[in-house]
């Protein structure tokens, strides 16, 4: 194993916890894209660069896309839920 492969694997480690440990839903969406990221670059000094184009598409940009769009649908159904909510209480 070189000393490159080395960084990687440390890389990918120090990004997945990053992952890990990011407690807001938002930010951990991004640093999941940096976590791509770097396991493309890990598949890359592995010698695998048909893992690592799969693995740009789905996790650095598939998979975090994906994520925010689901939180912005969350967020338009809290949203009309609370308006409903408000409409009905104001009649009473």
């Amino acid at each position: 194993m070189t000393a490159v492969q080395v960084a990687a694997l440390l890389l990918v480690a120090a990004t997945a916890t990053a992952v890990v440990l990011t407690p807001e839903v938002l930010r951990q969406a991004l640093v999941l894209g940096i976590f791509g990221l770097t396991l493309t670059l890990l598949f890359f000094t592995f010698q695998a660069p048909d893992v690592a184009l799969s693995e740009i598409v789905i996790s650095t940009v598939g998979l975090p896309l994906i994520i925010l769009l689901a939180l912005r649908k969350i967020g338009q159904q809290e949203r009309s839920r609370k308006q409903k909510r408000e409409g009905d209480g104001g009649d009473e």
